[in-house]
């Protein structure tokens, strides 16, 4: 009695993993979706400033910004950040609250924050992991795997 196998599919299906993980490794496919993801997240953090800052005084909202995805040195994953930065500096502020004082110096109280930044993060995870599984989907059915 003998057993025959045929692994001529698994090392064809290799080759083409590898050639998939080479692709991966110049980040230009990971780098767009993060693109993509990162504009979300934006625009779901302006809609949950824009429902609770009701006191429009400043350039919030023209200050909420995407920024270039990266790729961190130490693990070689990669990232990208949404921010509030020129003309927003005082974003954290509404973020997370602060002192009130008043001009002569006098402490009147604390304003609470406003947590758009944190709760729009946490409503768009699982519309994000959704976007990823599609996305390594979309990314495998393309390479005929």
């Amino acid at each position: 009695m003998s057993v025959e196998f045929d692994f001529s599919e698994l090392s064809e299906f290799e080759e083409e993993l590898l050639s998939l993980a080479q692709e991966f490794k110049n980040g230009r496919e990971a780098k767009k979706f993060l693109r993509k993801s990162g504009t979300k997240l934006k625009n779901k953090t302006l809609k949950l400033a824009k429902a609770r800052v009701k006191k429009k005084t400043g350039n919030l909202f023209k200050g909420i910004a995407r920024g270039k995805p990266y790729k961190y040195e130490v693990d070689g994953s990669y990232a990208v950040r949404v921010y509030a930065g020129k003309p927003a500096y005082h974003a954290h502020l509404l973020e997370y609250g602060h002192r009130m004082v008043t001009k002569d110096g006098k402490e009147v109280g604390f304003v609470k924050g406003k947590h758009f930044f944190e709760d729009a993060a946490e409503e768009y995870k699982p519309e994000y992991y959704k976007d990823v599984d599609d996305w390594l989907e979309d990314l495998l059915d393309n390479h005929g795997l």
